[in-house]
């Protein structure tokens, strides 16, 4: 294919993935500046998932790995990260020495409070500025790129949006 100074012709393919990565890049920051406005500005990626899964409760290290899709040692760096940050606590499990356990501290569950928020506050402005048509649409988009596997299986928990017509 030739490229005229990174253009790519017309004629290729639709490229959604291209448009999926940037979206997420998108929706990221605009997750770090929602928190920052709510006094939190050391938001990392990670953040969004470990401390929603913490909130309800704490976990070893291999569920939170497991929960995340990461290795235990990718598990583990993040704990050690929220630790650093005064977000969580790392023990060992009083009934098995080998298994770590992260628990939120207050600051976490004020923290991962303010993350739940704001990812409500991100997706009611989406809708808001998509409807309830066209976010449907894009949700059966997204479903439809997952294939099958524990991703699919993952997103089945997610509730679908409502169509309003």
């Amino acid at each position: 294919m030739v490229r005229y100074r990174g253009v790519v012709p017309a004629t290729t393919p639709y490229r959604f993935g291209d448009l999926l990565a940037l979206a997420r890049r998108s929706w990221t920051l605009a997750m770090a500046r929602e928190l920052d406005a709510r006094g939190y500005g050391d938001y990392r990626v990670s953040d969004a998932a470990s401390m929603r899964m913490l909130m309800v409760g704490q976990l070893n290290i291999g569920r939170l790995a497991e929960a995340l899709g990461v290795t235990r040692q990718a598990a583990s760096k993040v704990a050690r990260g929220l630790e650093e940050r005064r977000l969580a606590v790392t023990r060992v499990d009083p009934d098995d020495a080998r298994r770590i356990r992260v628990e939120l501290t207050a600051s976490g569950e004020r923290y991962a409070q303010a993350i739940v928020d704001a990812i409500a506050s991100l997706n009611r402005r989406l809708a808001e500025h998509v409807g309830s048509t066209d976010l449907a649409a894009a949700d059966r988009v997204l479903r439809a790129s997952l294939g099958d596997g524990p991703l699919r299986s993952a997103a089945e928990r997610i509730p679908r949006p409502e169509e309003r017509r």
